[in-house]
């Protein structure tokens, strides 16, 4: 793999990778863009205790352009990525954290105010606007594999980095802004919510691993959708969304940088496979979100266990699942499909 590290108008890091060690690529931007926005405001919400961020700047970021108009697609005068590309990503324009820091003012009360630090990255999975990751050839997506694992550990070496989140929003019922084939890395200054939960948890469970004694568990039931040697992809028992699935790899790791290079290649053909499975439920293409749980850069890092979360929120043909009162107000989940169902209706689907 070859990484090429260019600079867009503004300043912001672009990186390309490519296959091929002789790839060569024309770094030059010519646009003259305003300023970078500075980072937003992290407000601590002491009856959560957790830090919620403030990002006016994003209000006006790019919204659903044509395809003609779309800065993600490389070669014409408002792309991000000046040269066509296998790969790339860069620094997002509309960040909701980034180091370009200001001056903050505690707000009064019993909220904290500090600076949003941290880094946020688009990640392209290929320069086609059409197509999708699941439409991705093996190599390909490999790379994009690769790409998240390099990222990863540049991220995670950033001062101030609690946590890197690798993650995909597809679909306009998910709120997509730009529907052109990319995922998101955010680097957080913080534990967030979730992860800190799940730790705390696997901190109280007694005997082995928690993660690994659910995967154990999940393996030898009838929630299995697809696996392979290294991975396996179920339904768990508790699932929030009508489809969702989490992809284990076999061995425990903390993070995408620390599989191996088989696991990395055998990521690739079992996550395709089971994207095509959800397209194919109702023959519509299905909204997701796509969400890799990664150790923190040093909170219980001991206790994590590298996996990915896919759910959509389709729940038929021609309904969606909306976060309503109970989801939206108390946390409090209530799935409309059988968790056993969807794993055996996920199963059955022809992907060939």
């Amino acid at each position: 793999m070859k990484r090429t590290i260019a600079h867009l108008a503004d300043g912001r890091e672009l990186i390309y990778f490519d296959r091929r060690d002789d790839a060569d690529h024309d770094v030059a931007d010519p646009r003259d863009l305003p300023a970078r926005p500075l980072a937003s405001e992290l407000r601590h919400d002491p009856l959560m205790d957790e830090w919620v961020a403030v990002a006016r700047h994003r209000q006006t970021r790019t919204h659903l352009p044509s395809a003609q108009e779309c800065p993600l697609c490389p070669g014409h005068p408002g792309s991000e990525i000046p040269s066509p590309y296998e790969v790339a990503v860069f620094e997002n324009r509309f960040p909701s954290f980034s180091f370009n820091t200001g001056a903050y003012e505690q707000v009064g009360g019993l909220s904290e105010v500090r600076p949003g630090t941290g880094r946020c990255e688009v990640v392209c999975f290929t320069s086609d606007h059409d197509a999708s990751f699941s439409s991705l050839g093996g190599e390909q997506a490999a790379l994009v594999v690769e790409a998240w694992a390099d990222r990863t550990a540049e991220l995670s070496a950033l001062p101030g980095v609690e946590q890197v989140f690798c993650f995909e929003n597809r679909g306009a019922e998910i709120g997509i802004t730009l529907p052109h084939p990319h995922g998101q890395i955010y680097a957080y200054p913080y534990v967030t919510p979730r992860t800190r939960q799940m730790l705390e948890t696997a901190a109280r469970h007694r005997g082995g691993n928690l993660f690994a004694d659910v995967l154990a568990a999940e393996r030898k039931g009838p929630r299995v959708v697809a696996a392979n040697e290294h991975w396996t992809a179920f339904v768990p028992a508790a699932a929030r969304y009508p489809f969702e699935v989490h992809l284990y790899p076999h061995r425990r790791v903390p993070d995408i940088p620390a599989l191996s290079a088989e696991e990395r290649a055998a990521f690739a053909p079992l996550y395709i496979d089971v994207l095509r499975r959800l397209d194919g439920l109702f023959g519509v293409v299905m909204p997701y979100v796509a969400a890799w749980h990664q150790a923190p850069v040093t909170y219980r890092r001991d206790l994590a266990y590298l996996h990915l979360q896919l759910f959509t929120i389709r729940r038929a043909a021609d309904k969606l699942k909306y976060l309503a009162g109970s989801e939206s107000a108390m946390g409090a989940f209530v799935n409309d499909v059988l968790p056993e169902e969807a794993a055996r209706m996920l199963r059955e689907v022809v992907t060939d």
